[in-house]
């Protein structure tokens, strides 16, 4: 039940303007922010269809103690929904009315002429339930098992493995109780949309890592070698961080920063449920540290994944606002632009990944340009993940080094990512990834990028 009182609490503070949907989750005290997320933006999604399904059979009026925001929450989940995950009188009262509101239900269907519930929402909404269709990816966190071992353990649960995916159309073919291997990533496994795992053990063991495809995207390219000092600039929520941590092996350094408490806190216990170590979480604005400090001399690739719009997240919120304001994006890029150009200015700095979940050109290869021409010939873009379909806006010569993501055309949430390496003597400006390096930067042990992984020693911590 402490996820539906948990969900709508934030529907209460959202009505209340307390604030945004992020920061009421993140201040909830919830232990699974993502899962209390898409519970909050699915209810706000099909809010309208509630409302009149609650009006429709008189819920409110029957039951007088319930709160319209709960009863969204328990209606949401028990007609369009997974199905009621709580016990008590809060499930026995949904079940009472269920066949209510069932006929309701197909009573709206029936006077908008659709047989779909997805149907009855409005184009916007339509367009959201499309972008939904995005895969649910799993990362590996090989921290504390092994892909062959997460593979297995999926197996003995009645999943069916089809092995390496060659394309981006067997991802969106997915269906039912099956799952593939990435053909980016070799540590991301790909189940079908909705795919719920926030109860398996796996992921509350810390064992594996529910993250969107293109946010594994920034750690991956950056790819420092084990051993590597590395910052994290805007580390919060922590996934990257973690990834970080796994690429490391733990071994090197990871400084993390953030500047809110609780986001600080949520980072702190991801961390420690995915086994990382060797990691300083700071509750500190990036744009206060000091590169010139002795502490961070050796620090050699920076992750710096700013504050943006999020105009490319999926789960959106009904509502909210998709285009910003042209002085929220100009204040947004000119943050931006500080954070990536003080980024650069870390001495020992060889290679940065900057990354977005905005879709807007301003944010992204806008900000990218003005510090490259900002900082002369010190540091070059390199052409990250050639093999990836989409790439950066044709803004400056050299933006195609760039990527994009999209739900459409990469099925996964809207992204952008940059790689920047400093220039060496006699450096070709032009030049990209060595070969070797094109497709998995960073080191492994598989023999080729991408590949399934070898087998090798069983971990100890192996989910049985």
């Amino acid at each position: 039940m402490a996820l539906y009182s948990a969900a709508a609490a934030v529907l209460a503070g959202l009505e209340r303007g307390q604030g945004g949907i992020k920061s009421l989750v993140y201040n909830s005290g919830f232990p699974h922010v993502r899962q209390l997320y898409a519970l909050v933006s699915e209810t706000l999604r099909y809010a309208p269809v509630l409302e009149k399904l609650l009006d429709g059979a008189a819920l409110l009026q029957a039951e007088k103690k319930l709160q319209p925001q709960l009863a969204k929450v328990l209606v949401y989940d028990l007609l369009f929904g997974k199905g009621l995950k709580c016990g008590g009188r809060w499930k026995a009262l949904a079940r009472r009315h269920r066949a209510r509101l069932e006929a309701e239900l197909a009573r709206l269907k029936v006077r908008h002429k659709v047989s779909r519930n997805e149907d009855l929402l409005a184009p916007a909404q339509v367009a959201s339930a499309a972008a939904a269709q995005v895969p649910r990816y799993v990362r590996v966190n090989t921290l504390k098992t092994c892909v062959e071992d997460v593979i297995d353990f999926f197996k003995r649960q009645g999943y069916s493995y089809l092995g390496k995916a060659a394309s981006v159309e067997e991802l969106r073919a997915l269906s039912g109780k099956k799952f593939l291997l990435d053909l980016h990533l070799p540590e991301l496994l790909v189940f079908p949309p909705q795919t719920d795992l926030h109860d398996n053990l796996l992921y509350t063991s810390g064992h594996i890592i529910l993250q969107d495809k293109a946010s594994c995207l920034p750690a991956f390219l950056l790819g420092p070698a084990a051993g590597s000092h590395v910052i994290d600039a805007c580390a919060a929520p922590g996934n990257k961080t973690s990834h970080l941590a796994a690429i490391l092996r733990n071994k090197g350094q990871i400084f993390a920063f953030d500047v809110d408490p609780k986001r600080v806190a949520t980072t702190n216990t991801l961390l420690a449920r995915a086994g990382v170590t060797g990691c300083q979480l700071a509750q500190q604005d990036f744009l206060t540290v000091d590169p010139r400090d002795p502490k961070y001399s050796r620090v050699t690739h920076i992750l710096l994944d700013p504050s943006c719009s999020g105009s490319g997240m999926v789960t959106r919120v009904p509502g909210q606002e998709v285009t910003p304001s042209a002085e929220r994006l100009q204040a947004l890029s000119g943050f931006q632009r500080r954070a990536l150009s003080h980024a650069l200015s870390f001495p020992a700095l060889q290679r940065l990944v900057y990354s977005t979940c905005s879709m807007h050109r301003e944010e992204n290869e806008d900000v990218v340009q003005a510090v490259l021409q900002e900082k002369g010939s010190a540091f070059r873009l390199v052409t990250a993940l050639p093999s990836w379909p989409c790439r950066g806006l044709a803004a400056f010569p050299g933006a195609e080094s760039c990527l994009r993501a999209a739900p459409a055309e990469t099925l996964t949430h809207g992204f952008f990512v940059a790689v920047l390496e400093r220039c060496g003597e006699g450096a070709d400006a032009s030049s990209s990834l060595p070969v070797a390096a094109e497709e998995n930067p960073q080191p492994r042990e598989e023999t080729e990028p991408g590949a399934a992984p070898k087998k090798r020693k069983r971990k100890k911590q192996r989910v049985k």
